[in-house]
């Protein structure tokens, strides 16, 4: 009886790991909350041909943009928690619970955990080649003598370049007009055609058009100056302290997805982040690889989200 006992047990045990061994046995769906284009999805589609060569699976990427990436984040909220559905998304995420508050309609912390923050990186400050600025100090001094007239793009309400804009006003003291887009594609393509005058964006997708003379970078909402922006000032650089929004883009998977399905995608999401090339590629457009565990990335969402909410509790940032 003994013998037996221990037969089924190891038999039972042996299926448990196999189980979680065949993990995916199909395509993953990855939700990205906004247009193609935009710095979440030109980092992801770095990332995600390394992650399907080594997981076995594709990873089929599904751009949802619109509500502040909420339309997107909702479906992989709704989703069944089995880790063939996953988001991928921007500083959005931190902030929408301090935006929003109770009118967003589901509950970040308790609903979505952490896969891996990907890398996180400086906001730059762009201007259209009209714009009679060549700094940051000649902007603000446009600005207060012509209040109510600049506008700024971003990539959506609530998104970080979209709170960069907002904190730019408050410390500086001026007047602009925030034009939200959906995704930062169709708003820097309003700012390369004149459109709006400035837009708070990410390196990832202006770089190219700067270093063109197409467009004019005067300042960066980060801690430190960019290696593939070097001669950008910071804001604190370059006159004005307090502007400090940079962005972090993660991979979550509604709570309640199994710990080996996590960890498996934790694996091979860090295994990509570590290749040279993706490093490489990743350096040169602006990124900076964090590369964590699910339960560091988890920790750190819940403290990021407290900051945000606090930093916007003191703003007075209000949706528009």
């Amino acid at each position: 009886m003994r013998r037996l006992f221990l037969l089924v047990l190891s038999l039972g045990l042996l299926a448990l790991d196999v189980q979680a061994q065949s993990f995916p046995t199909k395509p993953i769906r990855l939700v990205i909350p906004y247009q193609p284009g935009g710095g979440t999805d030109i980092l992801l589609r770095a990332i995600v041909p390394e992650v399907t060569r080594t997981l076995g699976q594709q990873i089929v990427i599904d751009n949802k943009p619109g509500g502040a990436s909420i339309v997107g984040t909702q479906m992989v909220v709704d989703a069944a928690p089995d880790g063939y559905t996953i988001l991928a998304t921007d500083s959005a995420l931190l902030v929408n619970p301090g935006l929003f508050k109770s009118k967003l309609p589901y509950d970040t912390l308790k609903k979505l955990t952490g896969i891996t923050m990907l890398a996180n990186g400086p906001v730059p400050l762009l201007l259209h080649p009209s714009v009679p600025a060549s700094d940051l100090r000649s902007l603000i001094a446009l600005a207060k003598a012509k209040p109510g007239t600049l506008n700024f793009a971003s990539g959506g309400n609530g998104s970080a370049p979209h709170l960069a804009g907002e904190l730019f006003k408050l410390v500086a003291g001026i007047d602009i007009v925030h034009v939200p887009y959906k995704g930062t594609a169709p708003g820097l393509n309003d700012l390369l055609a004149g459109a709006v005058q400035m837009m708070f964006g990410g390196i990832s997708s202006s770089r190219q058009f700067v270093e063109a003379g197409k467009l004019r970078a005067v300042a960066l909402s980060a801690t430190k100056r960019s290696e593939v922006m070097p001669t950008v000032p910071t804001f604190e650089e370059a006159g004005l302290k307090g502007v400090n929004a940079e962005s972090y883009w993660g991979v979550y998977a509604p709570t309640g997805t199994p710990p080996e399905a996590l960890e498996v995608l934790n694996e091979h999401f860090v295994r990509a982040l570590k290749e040279p090339k993706v490093i490489h590629q990743l350096k040169e457009l602006g990124f900076e690889i964090i590369a964590n565990t699910p339960a560091d990335h988890t920790a750190q969402l819940a403290r990021l989200v407290a900051e945000w909410t606090e930093i916007i509790g003191k703003a007075g940032i209000k949706m528009e």
